[in-house]
């Protein structure tokens, strides 16, 4: 058998390849109808994500604990899957403040391949080794492999390298007994089943990534101590919107008017998450910083312990 003929029947194993032979006259449908098809095909992802969500949140305990002791989130996959990733890496900084070091999207090619297929590069296990290589990944990391249909050599490549470096693996795929989900210390496989254009996985399989990434992305930044509630007390104020945004989750975190507001985030250089402990906790800008860092960036941690210290080493914040 060629590798060609065998690549094709590895093909006509996947879910994420099947025929649909009820769809194969959907150009011929009215523009609307095609759009309610596609809709109610987007509508089954969750689903399918919901039947692994115990699996996710396994995987999810595991990244925050090595997360917490200095560890850093690494995605990679290739085409589409590469590109969710990227995406839900560059999201972390201006979202939870995090070092770009920290949450890295890795993608076959390399970042011009997020705009240009980089041909033949999701074939490469060894280029998945060279990439890791270069992060010099440790026994703190995590490597997510993420594949449509979990035989992409390159995720499949880039979890066995993590593993033998001691790395925490996660394989995520959209087709059940998948390769990359054997390989990985957490197997996550949900199943959208075929797509809407037969192999196009940019569509459900490409949503259901998508979902899954938040997931992993947003609880782990929450089990670090990244939110307060629901609010993203580390955001970065990059900007005039982000700075208006962090008035208000200081306002919504503490009911505090607006002139008060002011005066803690001054105090703390800007600092949404000081700058709540400021007013909540009673306590200047220098102390709140010391309180945060002893509590390990955990808002509120560190706001038991500022009410809890004796009134004579804390000062309300300088309203000037």
């Amino acid at each position: 058998m060629t590798a060609h003929a065998e690549l094709r029947a590895q093909l006509d194993t996947l879910t994420t390849e099947a025929f649909r032979p009820e769809l194969a006259e959907i150009d011929r449908l009215p523009t609307l109808d095609i759009a309610r098809t596609m809709n109610a095909e987007d509508a089954t992802v969750p689903a399918a994500v919901a039947a692994q969500l115990p699996h996710i949140a396994a995987a999810v305990d595991a990244i925050a604990e090595r997360m917490a002791q200095g560890g850093r989130l690494v995605y990679a996959g290739a085409g589409t899957a590469g590109r969710m990733g990227v995406l839900d890496a560059s999201e972390c900084p201006p979202t939870f403040n995090t070092d770009p070091a920290d949450v890295v999207g890795l993608i076959a090619g390399g970042p011009s391949a997020m705009v240009r297929s980089v041909e033949g590069a999701e074939d490469s296990k060894e280029l998945a080794a060279e990439d890791l290589t270069a992060l010099e990944i440790g026994p703190l990391d995590t490597i997510v492999g993420i594949s449509a249909s979990g035989r992409t050599p390159y995720a499949i490549g880039a979890v066995e390298f993590a593993r033998t470096r001691g790395a925490l693996t996660v394989g995520l795929s959209c087709n059940t007994g998948s390769a990359l989900a054997a390989a990985a210390d957490h197997g996550i496989e949900v199943v959208v089943g075929p797509e809407l254009l037969t192999g196009s996985t940019r569509l459900k399989a490409g949503t259901a990534q998508k979902l899954v990434l938040n997931l992993i992305s947003t609880i782990t930044m929450i089990r670090l101590g990244k939110t307060y509630g629901n609010l993203m007390i580390d955001m970065r104020s990059s900007n005039e919107k982000l700075r208006a945004r962090a008035r208000r989750i200081v306002a919504l975190a503490t009911g505090a008017p607006d002139e008060e507001i002011e005066a803690a985030l001054t105090t703390t250089g800007g600092e949404v998450k000081n700058a709540v402990l400021v007013v909540l906790g009673g306590v200047d800008g220098p102390t709140a910083a010391e309180l945060l860092a002893a509590s390990r960036g955990h808002l509120r941690a560190a706001l038991q312990l500022a009410l809890t210290t004796p009134a004579p080493t804390r000062a309300a914040p300088d309203p000037t």
